[in-house]
């Protein structure tokens, strides 16, 4: 007799069998994601929720006095400590999305191997909790703006604030696909994970995050803007202080790679969930 059952789990067997209407039915669960990845992280620590603001300090503070003070690399006539901080308010964002959902598969591999849901929750529970530290450091950053319009600093937020909600959507799906894309790799090649750190800090070296692109000599622009989140730190700084680069071609650009990792991310994420257990 064929039998009824309330739920069944199969294997995703088309390639674009996505099943994005399960995020929302395991919504509690990403709930409670996002609560444990945002409270774990500086648990059984001394000062607590203040290295949220002590990395952004600390780094800002160290971009300043090497680039600013002995390497004399100028900042579009920005403070340094503006110009180092919106850049690094930006980029930590990606950063923290990209290095923590990269190893989901295997930092999960005890809860995936006992229970179903769908194991796309947990990158996607990392790049929200991590939308709270950005929402802290934005703060931080936007605290740091009005004492220097107080001291009469040149800035000039502009209407360009609007994109703002776009810019940080991108940033965390950016990271969120390349997060995916290695995460299924590391499965089979480990060696995958140990180059994502050294990987991510080359490419902010490749982001106008310690130097303007006004800097950088004109046969080198195309390596800079190839870099999709070149335009994404540029139209954050422009948004926000008025100064640096803004261009519609290059942000059109960059949201035309973000949404083609993206893709290309959940499609690989989805096809190795099926039996990375067996490699893992």
């Amino acid at each position: 007799m064929k039998e009824d059952y309330t739920y069944s789990i199969t294997p995703r067997d088309r390639l674009l069998d996505l099943r994005l209407k399960d995020i929302w039915s395991y919504r509690d669960l990403l709930t409670l994601f996002v609560h444990r990845d945002f409270v774990a992280v500086y648990k059984q620590t001394i000062l607590g929720p203040l290295w949220f603001f002590i990395q952004p300090i600390l780094t800002t503070a160290v971009y300043t006095i090497v680039f600013g003070n002995f390497a004399k690399i100028p900042t579009d006539g920005l403070p340094p400590v503006l110009f180092y901080l919106a850049g690094i308010t930006s980029w930590n964002y990606f950063a923290s999305c990209f290095s923590k959902t990269s190893n989901s598969f295997v930092a999960n591999a005890g809860i995936f191997g006992k229970v179903y849901f769908p194991r796309v929750v947990v990158p996607l529970s990392v790049t929200i909790s991590n939308l709270i530290t950005f929402g802290i450091q934005l703060l931080l950053f936007l605290t740091f703006m009005v004492v220097y319009a107080i001291r009469g600093a040149a800035i000039h937020p502009n209407i360009h604030l609007l994109l703002f909600p776009v810019l940080v959507v991108m940033m965390g799906v950016m990271g969120l696909g390349f997060g995916m894309l290695v995460s299924a790799m590391t499965t089979k090649y480990r060696d995958l994970q140990f180059l994502v750190n050294f990987g991510i800090q080359l490419l902010m070296y490749a982001t106008p995050i310690i130097y303007p692109i006004s800097a950088i000599p004109e046969k080198y622009h195309w390596i800079i803007i190839a870099n999709p989140m070149s335009s994404i730190v540029e139209t954050f700084r422009y948004a926000f202080l008025g100064v640096g680069g803004f261009s519609w071609s290059g942000l059109a650009y960059s949201f035309g790679f973000t949404v083609a990792v993206f893709l290309l991310g959940l499609v690989i994420f989805n096809r190795t969930e099926k039996n990375f257990m067996d490699t893992v």
